[in-house]
């Protein structure tokens, strides 16, 4: 049974101040998938602990640096359980996990920080396996 709508707005708003798009069908999901110009950073969000304590602040710290792909977009698990299933369903290689980072670059999976790659971190070991992936900055700029 999903978490009342109340209580997860707050964590949707966490994320969404952040620049990423909430995608809550599975329409939404394959729009945002369609578009395979560019980078990507897709992100699972969730009511759990870790969520909240290592990756909603590791997601803020990556979306500070320059070189985060301005394309961004998140599904919730256990909220919006379509679009959840539609994303994972895109990425069959990759376990179900949530929370769990995407990016992508032209609809490629370049970097998966799955649930446990977040558990037992520290958000900024997060960011920086995030940053990692990103894209070169000065590439970014151009």
């Amino acid at each position: 049974m999903a978490y009342s709508p109340l209580m997860v707005q707050p964590m949707r708003d966490e994320v969404t101040r952040l620049g990423l798009a909430e995608l809550r069908t599975g329409e939404a999901v394959d729009d945002f998938l369609a578009d395979r110009a560019g980078w990507a950073l897709v992100f699972v969000n969730s009511v759990c602990g870790c969520a909240a304590g290592n990756a909603r602040p590791a997601l803020y710290l990556a979306t500070q640096d320059p070189a985060c792909p301005a394309r961004r977009a998140t599904v919730f698990a256990g909220q919006d359980v379509e679009a959840t299933a539609r994303l994972r369903s895109r990425f069959p290689e990759l376990p179900p996990s949530s929370p769990c980072f995407l990016v992508l670059q032209g609809g490629e999976v370049r970097a998966h920080v799955p649930r446990h790659g977040i558990e037992g971190r520290t958000a900024e070991q997060i960011a920086r396996v995030l940053r990692a992936a990103f894209p070169d900055a000065a590439a970014v700029a151009d």
